[in-house]
This record gives structure tokens, C-alpha cells and sequence, in this order.
């Protein structure tokens, strides 16, 4: 990959999210992600089927639903429900369906991680998973779906009692199903995640707890401790929040060193608090901004392209594949950043990332996008089989879309009303 100028010529510089042909590729894009996953993902025993290469399911006969799956595509439905995309509705009604007939413990209460048509096979209760759930319940309020309500509430009440840690700010992890068992690790994944959906659960509910709650886990993880140590993101700690280098869990949800994909959402994340909390907190725009130039600086691989999945804390790459989501991840970063940063850097870095996708990530032959390359950009599947999910890429194609003021599905709504009131 050849290094381009971080400036951009007089001639080339109006930003592509506000040019027409752009905005038509976007929206290609976005249509194409939604024709390969939404009908092929729906399992007529409930849930949703993850899809191989070609999109065609995994396992069929007995397929395992895990929670973030299932909520993931209830929240993507919502924003084609609310793109005015035929078929989403009805999507939004069987995963919520599943969710609350299925992944809800009645016995135990909490939302159970796995299940297939047998039953639960992995009973945990993960702040990860919660978090979805949260997500998946305010997005489906704003369709006006029948379940959301009582979802936001039960998931909230959980979530209160069972993973909130007043003390430190911050969800602890994971328990077993009946919860008399919790474990001792902290991450920092799952508290990101939850501060994305909280802040979905304030747009939707208009109840600040949620949003008072999403600035002290970003304090936590970013503030105090991403900032010291250069705008790196520690992943993995102790009970008492005390950084784990050593840590060594799942390769998929729990990698070992830090990960520079998660530099990346953090980066969006920071603008999208500091926008809700009325920009108050004036520390957010900076951290957000080196936490983007850190894992281009730290990330990048400056000969293929494309960003390592983890780094080690001398900045050397401990696993060299290149995912799906990080490109995708940092393309809505340097979109969000865009609007309210005037140098070239974020834009220049904008279209460098579409570029990379079009050309080595978006399957134009099969549809959706390859989840992993090797480290030379060629396909692979040692972490990932298949097409996982349609979340992070269907975000990278709206994201830029719409005017940067809160969530997605906030700018939607909001500007569907103002062409409404413009008719």
C-alpha cells in the first residue's frame, strides 16, 4: 500500500460524504449488505441462522443463537424500518420475539448467551451480551415495537442490580446462569458496548441515569487509563481495576494485548457522548481524536494495509490477521470526526479506508464482506468462519450519511422529520 499525502488538492477536497455520487455508493452498499444477510439470516424456529461465505447458513438442522447475533440484527432491522426498507419490520418482530421468549431467563432472570433448538447451551450471563440486549430494546422503541418497553425495563433492571459497580463506574463481566457465581475478571469490551447502548437507552427514554452512567465507564476506561498509557486501550483487568498485561482469553471476544479496533469505535463513541452530554466534557474530543491517530500511527500495517487485530505493549503485532470490523469501524470514526474536525487528516484517512475496504474486504462477488485476511490481504478463516454479522459494516455505510448529532438511529428520525417538515 502506497503512502498518500495527509493533505488533500484544492481541486479534491470537498468531503465525499457530501458528494451525490458518494451518497448513492453508501446507500448501494447499504442495500447490498441487508439483500445478503436479512433473508437467508432468518431461522423459522426463531432467531437468526449465521451465514457461510456464500450466505447460506451455517448449521441448518440445529443452529446455536447467540445473544449478540440475534440483537444485533434486531437493531440493524430497526434502521432499515426506519430507512423505509420493505421486510424490516417483520424482522424486528422475530428477533425480539426470540430474545424475549428465548434468550430471557424466566427462572434465574438476566438473558442467557446460547441456545438452540434443544434448549440453552450456554447459560452465562455476560455484561457483553446485556448490553445488546439494551441496545436492541431502545432501538426497537423507536419503531414503536410491542415488546420494547417491557424489554428496556427488565434488561435495565438487571443491569442495575446485577452488573452496575457504583463504586468503580464501570459492569462487571460475566456471572453463571443462576448467578451465584461471578467471575473475577473485568474487561473494558463489554463496558464499551454497554456505553453504546446506554446512550440508545437515554435518545430513546430521555432518562439521564443512562447517560450519567455511560460518562463514568468512558472516564474509566478512557480517561483514566487509555490516556496514560499513550491512547492505547487497555482490554483486560482485575476485580479492582488494575491492568492485566499478561492476560490471555478467547481470541474472538477476549484477545490477549490491546486492540486497535476498539481505539477506533471508542473514537466515534467519545464524540457521540460529548454531543449527548451537551459537550461538557471538553476531554472527550481530544482523547477521541489520538485514539484514532494512535491506532492508524500504532495499527496500520504500512505494507499491506489494513489494521492488525492486536498489538502487544511494545506496539509489535501479536495476531497479524486483518478483520472485517476495524476497517468498517474506523471508517464511521473518521466519518463522525470528520464533522467537527476541518483538517484534512480524518478525510484523507476516510476515503484511504474506503479504498482498502472496496478494494480487499467487500465481496462484490458474493456478497457482505470477507471477515478475515491474512496479514498479505488474502482470505482467510482461522478466527472467523463465514460472515458473522451485518452490524459493523451496515454502520460504516450509514453512519456517513447522516448529519453527526447523537446515534443512527437519532439522525434518521431526524432527518426524516425535517424533510417531512420541508414538504
Amino acid at each position: 500500500m502506497t503512502d498518500v499525502p495527509l493533505t488533500l488538492a484544492k481541486t479534491n477536497s470537498s468531503p465525499w460524504p457530501q458528494r451525490p455520487f458518494h451518497q448513492q455508493y453508501l446507500m448501494r452498499q447499504t442495500n447490498n449488505l441487508y439483500d445478503f444477510f436479512e433473508s437467508p439470516s432468518i431461522n423459522p424456529k426463531g432467531g437468526f441462522f449465521e451465514l457461510d461465505d456464500e450466505g447460506v447458513p451455517l448449521d441448518v438442522d440445529n443452529s446455536t443463537r447467540q445473544i449478540h447475533v440475534t440483537t444485533r440484527m434486531v437493531h440493524c432491522a430497526v434502521l432499515g424500518s426506519l430507512l423505509g426498507r420493505p421486510g424490516s419490520d417483520e424482522i424486528v418482530d422475530h428477533g425480539m420475539r426470540y430474545i424475549w421468549d428465548h434468550h430471557r431467563d424466566a427462572k434465574h432472570g438476566g438473558y442467557v448467551w446460547g441456545l438452540d433448538d434443544s434448549g440453552v447451551t450456554d447459560g452465562s450471563k455476560q455484561a457483553y451480551g446485556h448490553a445488546f440486549v439494551l441496545l436492541a430494546a431502545s432501538s426497537a422503541k423507536l419503531v414503536g415495537h410491542p415488546l420494547a418497553d417491557q424489554m428496556l425495563a427488565d434488561v435495565t433492571q438487571v443491569i442495575d442490580t446485577r452488573f452496575w459497580d457504583d463504586k468503580t463506574g464501570s459492569m462487571r463481566d460475566e456471572y453463571n446462569q443462576d448467578w451465584s457465581q461471578l467471575l473475577p475478571y473485568r474487561g473494558q469490551n463489554a463496558n464499551m458496548h454497554m456505553t453504546e447502548a446506554l446512550m440508545a437507552a437515554f435518545e430513546a427514554t430521555g432518562n439521564k441515569d443512562y447517560l450519567q452512567k455511560a460518562e463514568r465507564i468512558a472516564e474509566l476506561i478512557i480517561l483514566k487509563n487509555a490516556v496514560p498509557l499513550g491512547h492505547r486501550v487497555a482490554e483486560h483487568f482485575n476485580e479492582n481495576w488494575v491492568l492485566d498485561k499478561g492476560y490471555e482469553g478467547n481470541e474472538m471476544f477476549r484477545p490477549s494485548g490491546s486492540t486497535p479496533g476498539h481505539w477506533l469505535e471508542w473514537s466515534r463513541l467519545l464524540y457521540q457522548l460529548w454531543i449527548l452530554g451537551e459537550k461538557h466534557s471538553s476531554w472527550m474530543t481530544g482523547a477521541a481524536r489520538e485514539l484514532f491517530r494512535q491506532s492508524v500511527e500504532l495499527g496500520w500495517d504500512k505494507q499491506h494495509g489494513g489494521f492488525f487485530y492486536t498489538l502487544d505493549w511494545d506496539n509489535q503485532p501479536i495476531m497479524r490477521e486483518k478483520l472485517w470490523w476495524p476497517v468498517a469501524e474506523a471508517i464511521s470514526a473518521a466519518a463522525y470526526i470528520s464533522a467537527y474536525d476541518n483538517s484534512d487528516y480524518f478525510e484523507v484517512w476516510y476515503r484511504k479506508l474506503w479504498d482498502y475496504a472496496e478494494n480487499h474486504v467487500i465481496d462484490h462477488a458474493r456478497g457482505g464482506w470477507l471477515s478475515e485476511l491474512k496479514e498479505d490481504l488474502t482470505p482467510t478463516s482461522r478466527l472467523f468462519v463465514g460472515k458473522p454479522d451485518i452490524y459493523h459494516a451496515l454502520q460504516a455505510c450509514l453512519i456517513p450519511l447522516y448529519p453527526a448529532h447523537g446515534s443512527l438511529t437519532k439522525a434518521i428520525i431526524e432527518a426524516d422529520h425535517t424533510m417531512k417538515t420541508h414538504v
